[in-house]
């Protein structure tokens, strides 16, 4: 299944150290810039950092599957091996994670590979993957 790309655009208090996160650690590639924005490609999807004075992301939590999941919160599915590799790139870096790589829902209907983790606005992101991408709206 191929779902057409998103645009969301996140706000942070500092608009460098958003994009050195976005660019070195989650391999996205950078578009159209100014003073106070960067479009970036995240997957395909246009992801916007808008500097915003006074901006920290201030999260909740759920309990799911036992954990505590931060809300609000956007997140990718991806391909299970790009998943992989980019956990591994995070873990490689020290990343702390919210919720670190680990298989959610493990034998049930929807399971899946999930991590969560924060930009330095506090942006929750997390990131999954299905070994069967049938399972992504499984019931």
């Amino acid at each position: 299944m191929s779902l057409p790309p998103f645009h969301l655009a996140i706000p942070v208090e500092d608009l460098a150290p958003a994009r050195a996160f976005y660019e070195q650690l989650l391999g996205c590639g950078i578009g159209r810039e100014s003073a106070l924005w960067v479009d970036l490609d995240l997957h395909g999807h246009q992801v916007v950092l808008h500097q915003v004075e006074g901006a920290r992301a201030l999260a909740g939590h759920n309990p799911v599957d036992g954990d505590g999941v931060p809300v609000p919160h956007f997140g990718l599915v991806l391909p299970l091996e790009e998943w992989r590799a980019l956990a591994t790139r995070l873990e490689g870096h020290g990343v702390e994670f919210v919720i670190p790589p680990r298989v959610r829902f493990e034998g049930q209907a929807g399971e899946q590979h999930t991590m969560f983790l924060r930009d330095p606005s506090g942006n929750a992101l997390e990131f999954k993957a299905f070994r069967d991408p049938a399972q992504l709206f499984a019931r």
